[in-house]
């Protein structure tokens, strides 16, 4: 039996060569993710622990925003450290944003991974931090040095201007010394500034004190030992911990990462595999149709049903055992790929070898035999249940009345429990919500896997009035693609899943998109948004809204300051604005009160806040500041939710009292004579002509909000392209069975006046038919749910409303046609080039 299957194997390459395609992409998925994940965490690893080579313990300063007395670290707790027994030196840092400016005035790199630290010599005039390339450290307060790849992106060089953007005004320094580092920003596809230390410190927190301290041990010292002697210098906000344990920990974190992209490439892979199991199980159903007289024999003198299903078993394994070797093979070059397009993210990758350890290849043998030979148990057990005598004299057995039945009730009950789920996570929403219908969805997508053959029938009964302009081809085409119910429904069942994926991912991006874009038409009416670049910094400074208030054209500034303060023991989070111009920038809708009395001190309040809290015009409220200082606010009015501010509105002015460095996301500037070039650059030339600051336009501020969402679209699309390429191989594997199984038909079709062109035509309809009909299941299931899972989170998005994207779904139905099409371009042909006489005679 062994023989026989491998004989198999070999004699029908073209068939299986589309199996092991399969099988091979969904493996390659599986362990290129593996070996990608595990090169880039090893990378990383190293990368940290390198950082910590020298470090004999970290001491790290996490204070409180109210407590202005200890900020950090001071000189002094420095000093007392550097005294200890067992310590060699003590380097203390500070850092935070800082962003250079190409020579277009452009800001290089992404702005969230920009930093600026200080330069901290030791007694050699060396900082053991970074590897000096050219020139030296800064030494004085109007020098800077720069990493190595931010100055040749510059195009900067020793003794050269340099203009660095914070969040406030923008500075210009010479350039000192270029440099080479490990340090995470860089590689991170950002940018290393070194300033003087003191330069540093009023930036980023006060003169004398440090956020950070390195320790570096004398020979011979235990740095556990160290630890234990540090501990009681320190201010109650700081810890301390051997860099080992800091390196161990990072490495954690790394890990942790690494493992929610693990897991979303996985799903994806698994949805490929899901699909390829279909095609798997077509093709083991089609060898064992073409082998029906063979199999028949084999029963006939002597093998045991057992006997014959273990045949179709051992080829499905030997199938697998070659696509998973090739499937890994390939998985090591998609994995080196995407270590190399990190690049076009600005993503940088530590240097380190690619990681081939034993879990991907394990992972690739288990996932890729085993999925196959579970899709092909089924056909070889129908292989060994037709009876010799009935498998002789028919090409193929029939599904009973009885199966059918029994397929369609268990199919209807699955569907109908799937639905049920989904229509109560609609109407829980909230995470038990979204669990529901992610457990309804399962159950919806398997049921109508399952009553797919019921539903050929009549779904592709209202093609046939289309498929009567393509005359009698068309006529043939219909009856073809319900000719054999299962294998349709199989072929289309692997559309149909990834087309509902992809169906719900647009009706929720669409649905998303257009609320929060509605949101920014009715809700802004400010001409101009200000922020930093790319996530850069710590928000704007106030100097940037005090300069912008200033600039010429402007009528009206108001800042969106992040702030908060506590009522009852809850941290209510709240906007600061400017009383008089918030009511010019953005459209605020009074539900009760007047927003005029932010200028009297008094709080408005969302009213769906009111309404949950029980507020209303003229209540007081009890709160306790950030700075931990006590006071009263009055609710003066009652405003519609808007997603550019928080529950809470109050005058800027009296968050700043209570905050040492004010965080404003957002300044919105409204100008004379509306958006203009000439109002831009005046915005522009009054932030100092700042690169790490960007003025929006409404078109900017509409295309921020809804980018994101566009981007991931785009990404999940291109993981799911795999499921439906192989969705495309099992649609040119059920035509193949199709021709093979119709021979003599074609035959007789020709040898009565059909020519091959019509011959073609018919087979190529067929296709798109059967394409077009899983697009139309996968499409109507995916809508489903794209409306639940929105139902789920709609009460968090404002103006929230169900929007089919019906120009893509246009697309997506044509793309099923395209799809139909092509598929059939080799099975179309093979039948048209049939010798009639051959056919006639095929038995």
């Amino acid at each position: 039996m062994f023989r026989t299957a491998l004989r198999n194997v070999l004699a029908h390459k073209a068939r299986l060569l589309m199996t092991v395609l399969a099988v091979m992409l969904g493996v390659a998925f599986v362990s290129g993710t593996l070996v990608f994940t595990d090169t880039l965490g090893n990378a990383f690893r190293s990368q940290s622990a390198k950082s910590y080579d020298d470090v004999a313990v970290a001491v790290s300063s996490n204070p409180s925003p109210e407590d202005r007395k200890t900020p950090g670290l001071s000189q002094q707790v420095l000093d007392r450290i550097g005294e200890l027994e067992g310590v060699e030196s003590v380097t203390g840092r500070v850092d935070g944003f800082a962003g250079v400016a190409d020579k277009d005035g452009k800001l290089i790199g992404v702005g969230w991974s920009n930093k600026g630290t200080n330069f901290a010599p030791g007694k050699d005039g060396k900082d053991p931090a970074y590897d000096f390339t050219d020139g030296a450290g800064p030494g004085r307060d109007s020098e800077v040095a720069l990493d190595k790849e931010t100055a040749v992106k510059g195009g900067y060089q020793v003794g050269d201007t340099v203009r660095v953007a914070t969040n406030g005004p923008v500075r210009e320094f010479t350039l000192s010394g270029v440099f080479t580092t490990e340090d995470g920003a860089v590689n991170a596809g950002g940018s290393l500034i070194l300033f003087d230390t003191a330069v540093a410190q009023k930036l980023y927190l006060q003169p004398g004190w440090y956020a950070d301290a390195n320790v570096t041990a004398a020979k011979g010292a235990d740095d556990t030992a160290l630890v234990d002697k540090i501990v009681p210098l320190l201010p109650d906000a700081a810890t301390a911990q051997t860099g080992q344990a800091l390196a161990d920990q990072q490495a954690k974190d790394i890990e942790a990462g690494l493992g929610a992209l693990n897991q979303v490439l996985l799903g994806f892979a698994a949805i490929a595999l899901f699909v390829g199991v279909f095609l798997i199980s077509n093709t083991f159903s089609m060898l064992v149709a073409q082998r029906t007289k063979e199999l028949a024999l084999m029963r006939a003198v002597g093998a045991s049903r057992r006997q014959i299903t273990r045949s179709v078993l051992i080829e499905a394994f030997l199938v697998g055992l070659i696509a998973s070797a090739v499937g890994y093979a390939l998985g090591i070059g998609l994995a080196a790929g995407l270590r190399s397009g990190m690049s076009a993210f600005g993503m940088k990758v530590p240097d380190g070898p690619l990681i081939l350890g034993i879990t991907p290849i394990v992972a690739a043998l288990a996932v890729g035999v085993i999925i196959t030979m579970v899709a092909a148990y089924l056909p070889g057990r129908r292989a060994a249940k037709i009876p010799p005598v009935a498998a002789m004299g028919s090409v193929h057995a029939v599904a009973t009345v009885k199966s059918l039945v029994l397929r369609n009730t268990i199919g209807g009950l699955i569907t109908a429990i799937g639905a049920a789920l989904i229509v109560a996570g609609a109407s829980e929403a909230g995470d038990t919500g979204r669990m529901l219908v992610g457990g309804g969805a399962f159950c919806a997508l398997v049921g109508a896997i399952i009553l797919i053959p019921l539903l050929s029938r009549p779904v592709i009964a209202l093609l046939k009035p289309v498929l009567k302009g393509f005359g009698v081809a068309g006529k043939l085409a219909g009856q073809n693609a319900v000719r054999n119910p299962r294998r349709t429904g199989a072929t289309a069942s692997a559309l149909a899943i990834g087309l509902t994926l992809v169906t719900g991912l647009s009706v929720l991006g669409a649905t998303v998109g257009t609320a929060l874009d509605k949101a920014t038409v009715d809700q802004v009416k400010a001409d101009y948004m200000i922020t930093m670049a790319d996530g850069a910094g710590p928000g704007l400074d106030g100097s940037a809204l005090a300069a912008l208030k200033k600039a010429p054209g402007v009528t009206a500034a108001s800042p969106q300051q992040a702030g908060y303060f506590e009522i009852k023991g809850e941290f209510r989070s709240a906007s600061g604005v400017a009383p008089g111009d918030v009511e010019q920038v953005l459209n605020l809708k009074t539900v009760d009160g007047d927003l005029g009395s932010l200028a009297q001190g008094k709080v408005a309040v969302a009213d769906t806040t009111a309404k949950k809290q029980g507020y209303k015009v003229g209540d007081s409220l009890p709160v306790v500041y950030g700075d931990k200082k006590k006071g009263t606010l009055t609710v003066g009015a009652v405003y519609e939710e808007s997603a550019f501010t928080s529950p809470y509105l109050l005058d800027s002015r009296i968050l700043d009292a209570h905050e040492e460095k004010p965080y404003i996301p957002q300044v919105f500037v409204k100008t004379k004579g509306g958006e203009s070039a000439a109002n831009e650059q005046a915005l522009v030339d009054a932030l100092g002509d700042n690169p790490a600051m960007t003025v929006m336009d409404k078109q900017d501020i509409r295309d921020a909000f809804g980018g994101p969402i566009n981007l991931m679209l785009n990404i999940m699309y291109g993981l799911l392209a795999m499921a439906l390429i192989i969705a495309v191989l099992g649609v040119v594997n059920t035509l193949a069975m199709s021709v093979f199984e119709r021979q003599q038909e074609i035959g007789m079709l020709r040898a009565i006046g059909l020519d091959r062109r019509r011959v073609k035509r018919m087979v190529r309809l067929e296709a798109v038919v059967i394409s077009v009909f899983g697009a139309v299941v996968g499409i109507g299931l995916g809508s489903f749910l794209g409306w639940a899972v929105g139902e789920t989170f709609k009460s968090s998005v404002p103006g929230y409303e169900l929007v089919l994207p019906w120009d893509r779904i246009g697309i997506f139905l044509v793309l099923a046609g395209l799809v139909g099409v092509l598929a059939a371009l080799w099975p179309a042909r093979s039948a048209a080039r049939l010798n009639m006489l051959n056919a006639i005679k095929a038995e």
